[in-house]
């Protein structure tokens, strides 16, 4: 079990709060990313269910049970932090099963545990190697590999995949994914990476500022975002947003995904000049400056012609559009 329960979280330091009365639940086995830009409060807030911070004011609860006062290495949980933090001078297999020896753990206990670990994680030829034989992503999966042998009832990610080149990160998002499946465990995963959170996530919670703006599944972030700030963050490239007051409308905004704004040669009411494409191959990105709506970008399937400066003009989907108030939040 791993149900986690966050009560009026706030946090602190000095004059300046940080985390701004946060109340979550994150249910036993599930994937929860935490995703928002740098300094929205997402380390923080897990660094205070880890207990390497005190909360300000509120209570966390894992399983029930109220963990404010219970020391870090008695919450029952594991943390895989951005830096790999491995002991150089020990191996893989030293450094995977060190927190269950100084627990005391037999050691054909820790043996069974780490090659239970090193299995699903590919790491079984490695056993014998120091980190400064492995790559950045055989370091990672080692750190990962240590938590998994302590069997806690959490395991927190706070961006590990920061620091490896994008083939990797892909690579690695792929086998956390295949590893939250076969442990079924709860895991709490910070980002500042929409796309790590789109891809992992059971349900994403949207950070700003020290408050959640929104907690939803994927897709039910991408296709119902609460205000301009979800609609904004959720979605590569992140959605247009167009004056309505050039559309005739006045006190909203029209939010539009760029795979729902047409462009043409010939007709449409948003006239503009490429400003600059993206050949991707299996897509293309289209980026046009537009004197009304300022810069807007148009996702096309396969292969696209466009050049540098050449006039085009755009028609926003209607039925796909999203409307927002002069606040920023979504009218229904």
């Amino acid at each position: 079990m791993g149900a986690l329960e966050l009560k009026s979280i706030t946090k602190s330091f000095g004059a300046t709060e940080v985390i701004k009365g946060v109340d979550l639940t994150v249910n036993d086995g599930e994937f929860c990313v935490f995703v928002g830009p740098s300094g929205c409060g997402k380390s923080t807030l897990l660094r205070i269910i880890a207990g390497l911070e005190d909360a300000s004011t509120g209570d966390i609860l894992v399983d029930g049970r109220r963990m404010n006062d219970v020391a870090p290495a008695k919450r029952e949980l594991a943390m895989v932090f951005q830096s790999y933090a491995l002991y150089p001078h020990l191996n893989v297999r030293d450094n995977m099963g060190l927190a269950l020896k100084q627990a005391g753990v037999a050691k054909a206990d820790i043996r069974a545990a780490t090659d239970k670990a090193a299995a699903m994680l590919s790491l079984e030829p490695l056993m014998d190697r120091r980190p400064s034989e492995l790559s950045g992503g055989q370091r990672q999966r080692v750190a990962i590999g240590r938590a998994i042998v302590r069997t806690p009832k959490l395991f927190l990610f706070d961006e590990p995949l920061s620091n490896l080149d994008a083939a990797l990160r892909v690579a690695t998002r792929i086998e956390i994914a295949r590893l939250h499946r076969d442990l079924g465990a709860t895991m709490i995963y910070v980002t500042h990476d929409q796309v790590e959170a789109m891809t992992m996530a059971h349900r994403i919670v949207v950070l700003r500022a020290g408050k959640v703006e929104q907690v939803g599944a994927p897709m039910e972030l991408y296709n119902d975002p609460v205000n301009t700030f979800v609609a904004g963050f959720i979605g590569s490239p992140q959605m247009n947003f167009l004056k309505s007051a050039a559309l005739g409308q006045q006190g909203e905004t029209t939010g539009i995904r760029p795979e729902h704004l047409a462009i043409s040669r010939r007709q449409g009411p948003i006239i503009g000049r490429v400003s600059h494409v993206e050949k991707l191959g299996g897509e293309t990105l289209v980026y046009i400056r537009t004197d009304d709506h300022g810069m807007l970008s148009v996702r096309l399937f396969g292969e696209h012609d466009y050049v540098f400066d050449e006039e085009v003009r755009l028609t926003p989907d209607q039925a796909r559009s999203f409307h927002f108030d002069a606040a920023g939040l979504r009218l229904r």
